[in-house]
């Protein structure tokens, strides 16, 4: 039985995966495994795609309820085509501003539960098959404001690519998402502490696009994909310049922005 695997798959770019997945590979996947805590906005994809689901909802931050997926993938012994981690939620605000709940929330669900989840799935992995895990432009350099939250999405960049590298014997590429800002319901949540800077608008992009790039990248065998001129330039900049005269700049941008 060929399968692909989506967590967060009730909304945003999981959600958007499951559909593009479908459309584009359903007639050679056998199911499509849905995971995420929201059984009813799986549901609401329920026969409106080309392809069988299974639902799991699971919170994949339990341990306990990890078992359900543990058991299914020994119960059926898959081969694993796509695996796609796109779980994940980051909170706007100063570290100890925002809840203790919330920043150790962050580390557990876009850090621990990636890993968790990647390490159930790749006994499974087909070979050849793919791997992607939703990181994002922040994991390109220190944000300060969104600082837990980078800090999560550079472990999940530096992670991939050191998995890639581990499983380049199966053949197997694992891809590391890394959108700017994405028109989705992860700014409902992450503005409840805090505001977006109005710069970063100017890259906000369509996740029907950020996910079909992400697809095709992966396809194509690249380790990271992002998405947009702008991420791309801020990609290369992070790269060139030292964090710490970016990070400077940064700083003397955030004191203007008080004075006004």
């Amino acid at each position: 039985m060929k399968i692909a695997i989506v967590t967060g798959a009730s909304s945003g770019m999981g959600r958007e995966s499951v559909i593009q997945l479908a459309d584009r590979f359903g007639g050679k996947l056998d199911e499509i495994w849905l995971i995420a805590r929201r059984k009813e906005r799986m549901e609401e994809l329920e026969g409106r795609l080309p392809a069988a689901l299974r639902l799991f909802s699971i919170d994949i931050t339990d341990r306990i309820q990890l078992e359900k997926l543990k058991m299914a993938l020994e119960e059926h012994t898959p081969q694993v085509v796509f695996l796609v981690n796109a779980a994940g939620y980051g909170k706007i605000g100063a570290v100890g501003q925002v809840s203790l709940t919330d920043e150790l929330g962050m580390v557990q669900l876009n850090c621990q539960a990636l890993c968790a989840v990647t390490h159930l799935v790749l006994p499974y992995m087909a070979r050849n098959g793919r791997i992607l895990q939703y990181a994002s432009s922040a994991a390109f350099l220190p944000q300060p404001n969104f600082a837990i939250y980078a800090a999560s999405k550079s472990f999940v960049l530096s992670y991939s690519r050191a998995l890639h590298t581990e499983l380049k014997e199966r053949g197997i590429c694992v891809t590391a998402v890394c959108p700017g800002p994405v028109q989705t319901e992860f700014f409902d949540i992450a503005e409840t502490t805090g505001h977006m800077p109005a710069y970063k608008q100017l890259a906000m992009a369509d996740p029907k696009k950020v996910v079909k790039k992400a697809i095709r990248d992966s396809m194509m065998g690249k380790t990271v994909s992002v998405y947009g001129l702008l991420m791309k330039l801020f990609f290369l900049l992070c790269r060139l310049l030292p964090h710490s005269l970016i990070l400077a700049v940064w700083e003397c941008m955030l004191i203007q922005k008080e004075k006004r």
